[in-house]
């Protein structure tokens, strides 16, 4: 059974490139624009893991971050964060949010399939 990823961006570059390079490894990718639509989604799907950026509209991804960790069914599932925040306040902060990784804006296809590889092995 495929593996299912959320991707939370509100670049719909970003979504596309991302969701390129995880199709790429036969992955099934489910795409947000922001935290409030990412969280409209929980509930249909069962995912295996989440990637968000943290600067998004109507709720950002430290929120995001915490409705994920408060949901019994996703209290574990791996979450990835993806922003152009690079200071380490952000990382720190995000981090203790309860991400398991934080990688930088702009980056590297292969760096994100292997942190995703990482949690989904």
């Amino acid at each position: 059974m495929k593996k299912v990823i959320l991707i939370a961006d509100d670049s719909p570059t970003i979504r596309k490139f991302v969701s390129f390079s995880l199709k790429m490894q036969g992955l099934e990718v489910i795409t947000a624009s922001d935290g409030m639509e990412a969280v409209e989604k929980l509930p249909l799907y069962n995912f295996d893991l989440f990637i968000t950026d943290l600067n998004m509209p109507n709720m950002d991804g430290f929120q995001l971050i915490k409705v994920i960790r408060e949901n019994p069914d996703y209290s574990d599932t791996p979450i990835i964060i993806l922003s152009s925040l690079a200071g380490s306040e952000d990382i720190e902060k995000g981090m203790s949010c309860g991400a398991n990784s934080y990688l930088v804006k702009p980056f590297d296809p292969k760096r994100i399939q292997y942190e995703v590889a990482k949690y989904l092995s």
